[in-house]
């Protein structure tokens, strides 16, 4: 089967994502053993490939158990309750909070009256926002949630920082058509850019190619936003975790195939996929013959 297999340049690891990855695999090499307080990454193949290293991923009770030993904080950040438990254990934190997020915690912090947040709720990035207003925060996940909103107040909303630009311009339109003095709405675009871009970007590769291959953990927030993408500009989009999940009826004769993922998506899982599409849509050749002449020959 004759197929061009292109792998989208802009996707793999954010910067945040990237810095923690490194900062882990730099402390395990001296330490050979290294906390991190929830999955570094939400990508089970990396994570995998972190723990055979020394990685040792715990949640908050956990932490609360430790005591004299070193915690990495992930890309997504903390609440402030996290850094009062590690004082109070004598736990060192390795910070890895994305710069981008630090930022949105600082202005949510320095924000007065009521907050509204745009994400996912119970997700670790916006567990760490809502912290940081103290309970003034509001969290809708999309315009059917924006009914808690208080629409006589003024209110100042803020994304979590991979959220769907164009959902985000949704959202905050219906509720300025809501409130009751339009003007008191303040929007804080704090959608990371290098996301943002890659939005636009990724909807060009979708219909640039016949078939897309999304590759991106389950747990993902970013991937699930960015594989619907995908699917929209492209119905054969098709979202796998592994390659043992790739189908053989996803391709045909002379496709241009896209291997893309997810902000979490590490660049050597996508030139895995690309090789093993090139190994085995090939070798499909071969079996497709010898099944004229022999009559059997496998899926894929």
């Amino acid at each position: 089967m004759r197929v061009n297999i292109e792998i989208d340049k802009d996707s793999g690891f954010c910067n945040g994502v990237v810095r923690a990855v490194r900062t882990a695999e730099q402390n395990l090499a001296s330490h050979k053993e290294l906390y991190t307080l929830g999955a570094i990454v939400h990508n089970n193949s990396e994570l995998d490939r972190l723990v055979k290293k020394g990685l040792k991923v715990i949640d908050k009770e956990q932490m609360g158990r430790l005591s004299g030993t070193t915690v990495l904080i992930r890309a997504h950040g903390e609440p402030p309750s996290t850094y009062e438990l590690a004082r109070e254990r004598n736990i060192n934190l390795i910070d890895c909070t994305c710069p981008v997020v630090l930022q949105l915690q600082k202005k949510i912090a320095d924000t007065s009256g009521q907050i509204v947040i745009f994400g996912k709720i119970g997700h670790a990035e916006v567990n760490g926002l809502v912290g940081r207003a103290e309970g003034r925060a509001v969290v809708v996940e999309n315009i059917d949630q924006i009914e808690k909103v208080d629409f006589t107040r003024p209110v100042n909303i803020f994304s979590q920082t991979t959220k769907d630009p164009d959902e985000f311009e949704l959202v905050c339109s219906k509720i300025r058509e809501r409130m009751a003095d339009p003007s008191t709405l303040v929007v804080h675009n704090t959608i990371c850019r290098q996301v943002a871009q890659r939005h636009s970007r990724l909807s060009a590769f979708a219909k640039n190619h016949n078939v897309i291959i999304f590759v991106s953990g389950k747990e993902s927030s970013n991937g699930k936003v960015l594989y619907e993408l995908c699917r929209q500009n492209n119905d054969r989009s098709y979202s796998i975790q592994s390659l043992s999940q790739i189908e053989r009826s996803w391709f045909k004769n002379g496709d241009s195939v896209g291997v893309c993922g997810a902000t979490s998506t590490p660049k050597w899982q996508l030139t895995s996929c690309a090789r093993f599409l090139k190994i085995r849509l090939k070798s499909y050749i071969c079996s497709k013959f010898y099944s004229i002449l022999y009559g059997n020959y496998s899926r894929f």
